[in-house]
């Protein structure tokens, strides 16, 4: 079932920008940009595609099919997952490629390491819960969900990329291997958080979409 959901969203709902700004992943090879934007991109790319569901009425469409209610909450909870795991697995290989293309760091902000990896998980997860268990209140105000979720979700992203700054947190920048060990616990909390929050985000959107009257 989850196969044939996602199948269904990916080949007949997707938007095609959904995809493009899945693959930002190699903004992590620009000098002195905010390598954040990586996940900030994944989150418009989202809205993109619900802004889509919304105009070619994929929503009451899919309730028309044989499928449950909770499984239409599903295979748009299902993209927002695939989407943004393929956005951090492509960014990875450019983050190893950066450190042997260039040893000078990032001006702008926090660098493509462990740590980052662990905030953008948060990020995603701030956005996902806001974002979707708001949206499937109505199933249908796509950008007052999208502006709700967008808010938190880049207040986060601008802490982390001025947290860096401060001497004491210098560690959270670093590239160095034993610093990065160092790091492994914002991977493992930023991990966790998401699981939490996507789990929530599942529940929560599922009860709003139940009260939906289409």
């Amino acid at each position: 079932m989850i196969s044939n959901l996602l199948y269904k969203e990916l080949r007949l709902a997707a938007h095609p920008n959904l995809f493009v700004f899945t693959l930002m992943g190699p903004l992590v090879l620009i000098p002195g940009y905010p390598y954040t934007m990586v996940f900030i991109f994944g989150l418009i790319g989202n809205f993109i595609n619900l802004m889509y569901t919304r105009e070619t009425n994929d929503i009451y469409y899919s309730t028309l099919l044989p499928l449950k209610r909770s499984e239409v909450v599903l295979s748009k909870w299902l993209v927002l997952l695939v989407s943004q795991m393929l956005t951090i697995l492509i960014s990875i290989p450019f983050a190893f490629l950066r450190l042997h293309l260039s040893s000078r760091p990032n001006p702008v902000g926090i660098e493509a390491n462990v740590a980052f990896y662990g905030f953008g998980l948060i990020i995603f997860a701030c956005f996902n819960f806001i974002f979707l268990t708001t949206y499937f209140q109505t199933a249908y105000k796509v950008g007052s969900s999208f502006l709700k979720a967008l808010v938190p979700a880049t207040i986060v992203a601008m802490l982390v990329e001025v947290l860096v700054h401060f001497p004491t947190l210098a560690w959270l920048d670093s590239v160095v291997f034993d610093q990065q060990m160092q790091q492994l616990p914002i991977l493992g909390a930023g991990l966790l958080i998401y699981i939490i929050a996507m789990w929530a985000t599942y529940k929560i959107s599922v009860r709003n979409f139940s009260q939906v009257n289409l």
